[in-house]
């Protein structure tokens, strides 16, 4: 079996710990490797070797940052299929799911590339004279990046990207369940040329290297992806530091009765049953409008019955496995409280027979908005259907719960479609598309206890740097602010 090792200070180096663990291809349960299990000692060495490799890092024109990242970007291009195929094995999606997994990785990092000839302030006039106002932006530090297993490529490249565009250091812990991802994606960038110390990587659980990333009082950004709970205790245990955070969601489509339901349904089967559900963007409710609710029912079971549930790398498959066991029995008992709860089973429900992690695509109808299925993550192919009567109804209910990541409305009527987009709680609407689809120049992230952060776009540069704010007095005489400026 290939052990992997961490990658500290431009070395591949095993941990300090002496103790390993193994991931698994959640489709046949076959070991894919053996992985470090980082510890504290490991984290202080890395943080270490970033402090010192900031310095130079940070010196170095912004634009020239941006020509390893371009170089990046064409070797990811290349390697493409390849990294896809190991998505696939690594966590399960569908390959050609994975593959748009690394189209996002090399988007984010060409877009990311190009704010190396922007990083762009701000000129404003002051108000003395002779005296000249404007901001810049500059590098926090040691970035400390957590990423989940079901963007194993996507992701980190959604954080380390710009964290060292803007000029950072980073140490890089990715998910236990998809290490061997981020190690290959680790390398590529290595060979592009990111210099010694810079890019740092440690395998292992998130209480012997996630807790010591957060908790290091020589990292001052910590970037997180993952549950809600994890990231309370970030908020927590970090203490005064730059946090971002995205920590999932319960998305929600509107179907109206002007719907085009065929659309709509294409919409929703996506949202519920791609990558398995497991999205934070991922749709687990559907909000029906109740004159065309029996016909959407009837059209969706049908067509969610002919979805094939299989390994990803078949190019026959739909869906694929789930991430692991435990995963299959938190969908599992989902299934089981919506069942209790009164809710109608109309497909799915159970798990396939053989090997491997799956679970049908499961959809629920009579779902009341008070009910668990319809409030708390699931992250598995569990779908709510709720009636409405209109739109403000639908509104209500979409907002009535804690998260705010995604939403989306089926309608032909500009005007439902503007006051959903004016008065629904969550950082990103579609209209006649389903919740899944982000681009990478453009912001992601949430609201409410989604999290804090916004990744990607303009405001993925804001995420990894600080604005300082610079005047110019040219008088050449003490001017005071607020006090001499003649009213």
């Amino acid at each position: 079996m290939i052990i992997h090792k961490n990658f500290i200070d431009g070395k591949w180096v095993k941990s300090s710990s002496g103790k390993t663990f193994e991931s698994i291809n959640p489709a046949t349960g076959k070991t894919i490797g053996c992985f470090q299990s980082g510890n504290e000692r490991d984290v202080n060495n890395a943080v270490l070797v970033a402090e010192t490799a900031f310095k130079k890092w940070s010196d170095v024109p912004a634009p020239k940052r941006g020509e390893i990242l371009f170089h990046a970007a064409h070797l990811l291009r290349k390697e493409k299929e390849r990294l896809a195929q190991l998505v696939t094995k690594e966590m399960g999606k569908v390959v050609y799911e994975a593959r748009g997994d690394v189209q996002e990785a090399i988007d984010i990092t060409e877009y990311m590339a190009g704010e190396g000839r922007r990083l762009f302030g701000h000129t404003t006039k002051s108000e003395l004279r002779d005296k000249f106002a404007m901001t810049i932006k500059r590098p926090v530090g040691v970035c400390g990046l957590i990423s989940p297993w079901n963007f194993p490529i996507a992701i980190p490249a959604w954080k380390i990207m710009p964290a060292l565009i803007c000029g950072n250091t980073v140490v890089f812990k990715p998910a236990s369940d998809a290490p061997l991802s981020a190690i290959e994606f680790v390398k590529i960038l290595i060979k592009a040329g990111v210099p010694k110390g810079v890019l740092n990587l440690i395998t292992g659980p998130g209480s012997t290297v996630g807790m010591p990333i957060v908790k290091h009082k020589k990292i001052p950004c910590i970037s997180f992806t993952g549950s809600r709970e994890t990231g309370e205790t970030i908020l927590k245990e970090a203490g005064v530091k730059k946090i971002g955070l995205e920590l999932g969601g319960k998305n929600g489509i509107i179907i109206m009765d002007d719907a085009d339901l065929n659309l709509a349904i294409d919409g929703v089967l996506w949202g519920a049953f791609g990558t398995t559900g497991q999205r934070c963007t991922a749709t687990s409710r559907a909000m029906v409008h109740r004159k065309v609710k029996r016909k959407f029912e009837r059209k969706l079971v049908d067509r969610t019955k002919k979805l094939r549930v299989d390994n990803g790398l078949k190019s026959s498959t739909d869906v694929g496995p789930l991430i692991n066991l435990s995963a299959v029995e938190k969908t599992h008992m989902y299934v089981d409280i919506g069942r209790f709860e009164g809710a109608k089973l109309l497909c799915g429900g159970e798990r396939p027979k053989g090997k491997g992690f799956f679970y049908k695509p499961t959809i629920f109808t009579n779902v009341t908005s008070d009910m668990r299925i319809a409030k708390e993550e699931i992250f598995g192919p569990v779908l709510s259907i709720i009636e409405i009567k209109n739109l403000d109804e639908a509104i209500d209910i979409m907002n009535g719960i804690e998260y705010g990541l995604s939403s989306a409305i089926y309608t032909k009527n500009m005007k439902n479609a503007f006051n959903a987009i004016d008065r629904i709680e969550t950082g990103l609407t579609y209209v006649n598309s389903s919740t899944i689809g982000s681009e990478v120049h453009l912001p992601f992230g949430g609201v409410k206890k989604t999290g804090s952060t916004r990744e990607a776009g303009i405001e993925g540069i804001n995420e990894f740097s600080e604005t300082k704010t610079v005047y110019f007095d040219y008088s050449g005489r003490l001017q005071k602010a607020q006090i001499d400026v003649v009213r």
